[in-house]
């Protein structure tokens, strides 16, 4: 007895097709041409069909494209259901069907029957996702509010520095006060967790908190090595007389002697 084989169908005129296509078997046993992404756009496009999906005690009925895959199909099931995509699982045959698994290929036709289930745990997966996101949204967002404090805080510092640079005397708490910010910017970034970019933002700041602190440290102790330099007036240089001194000249008499000096006048004579 000859044993048939399964060869790819043949072009008119009993040549095989030489367009170098390849063919796969379908679930239902038909040999069709496997689908290629790239191929022309201006073909003819695949027939829509309709879906019954259960979930609950309810039906939903889905019009979708016969080559859509199974994720397509989960999305168009978010809004009848309120289930987020990526919470689902769809049920055909008695078989949970993968995301990337395409209608026509797995074998679902028009008008055929699938089940929706929720996933507990890609929802588990999903909500812990968005809490790291918001952690790490909430961390970036606390580091960018300390650069701005430190910025500001480094103005401060400059000024400093340029003031003892010259030989000028700072007072000693102004020096203290600026390392005691400094330091509660560096204890707020201790308290900052993250992985990634928000580490590597992070660990910058500690590195310039730090080093202005240092450059502190070292302005303190040359502030406190500086002399303050006391201005003098001789105000005896402004004597009327040059070489006299201020005891030399007598003291104003007193009221009393100016009242017994006073001359007496002939007041008769104006009668």
């Amino acid at each position: 007895m000859m044993r048939m084989k399964n060869k790819p169908p043949t072009a008119a005129g009993g040549s095989p097709d030489s367009t170098g296509a390849e063919w796969e078997l379908r679930p239902c046993g038909m040999l069709v041409q496997k689908r290629n992404p790239d191929s022309d756009h201006r073909a003819i496009p695949p027939p829509t069909i309709r879906v019954r999906v259960k979930y609950g005690s309810t039906y939903h009925e889905i019009s979708i494209s016969s080559q859509a895959s199974f994720g397509e199909l989960k999305k168009m099931l978010t809004g009848p259901t309120g289930l987020h995509h990526q919470d689902q699982k769809l049920i055909y045959k008695d078989k949970e069907r993968d995301s990337k698994a395409f209608l026509d290929i797995t074998g679902v036709k028009d008008k055929s029957k699938m089940v929706l289930l929720e996933d507990p745990i890609s929802q588990e997966k999903r909500y812990l996702e968005m809490r790291k996101n918001a952690t790490m949204e909430k961390a970036s967002k606390s580091i960018s509010a300390i650069s701005l404090e430190v910025d500001r805080l480094a103005g401060r510092v400059s000024a400093l520095e340029s003031v003892i640079g010259k030989g000028g005397k700072v007072a000693e708490k102004d020096v203290l006060s600026l390392i005691e910010l400094l330091m509660n910017e560096l204890l707020k970034l201790d308290g900052i967790m993250g992985d990634g970019d928000v580490k590597l933002q992070r660990k910058l700041q500690v590195k310039r908190v730090q080093k202005y602190v240092e450059t502190l440290d070292v302005l303190k102790v040359k502030n406190s090595a500086l002399t303050p330099v006391v201005v003098t007036t001789q105000w005896e240089t402004f004597d009327a007389t040059p070489g006299t001194s201020s005891a030399a000249i007598p003291p104003p008499a007193s009221n009393n002697n100016s009242a017994h000096n006073q001359p007496k006048f002939p007041w008769d004579f104006f009668g």
